[in-house]
């Protein structure tokens, strides 16, 4: 009979994972791959009083402070991560990337959503 403790399979998986997580930030990255996160595309806003608000109703327009040439943002988070292009693909609503947003827009896409 051996002193050796033997370790089940499954616990030698684990470790095995761990140390090569601890070791590359590709795999400890694909740990958030399948996390969910809310995306927003922005159009435009408009700031309205409460009692205006109230007043809508079907039929009414609510001009926006951005023109239709202008492209729209993709939000993640409260912070700008792309622009682009609406469309519309099979009858839905799609978006054409044209920019992806760089750190510094990033950070100043907070600063104006503050």
């Amino acid at each position: 009979m051996s002193d050796e403790m033997e370790v089940p399979a499954a616990e030698t998986v684990a470790l095995e994972l761990a140390s090569t997580e601890a070791t590359s930030p590709e795999s400890a990255l694909a740990l958030l791959y399948d996390l969910e996160l809310d995306v927003t595309l922005q159009f435009g806003s408009r700031e309205m009083p409460l009692r205006e608000v109230l007043e809508l109703g079907p039929g009414d327009v609510v001009e926006l402070n951005r023109h239709v040439s202008e492209p729209v943002d993709l939000v993640v988070g409260e912070r700008i991560i792309a622009r682009g292009e609406v469309l519309v693909v099979s009858g839905n609503f799609a978006l054409r990337i044209t920019e992806v947003a760089t750190p510094q827009m990033r950070l100043e896409s907070i600063r104006c959503m503050v």
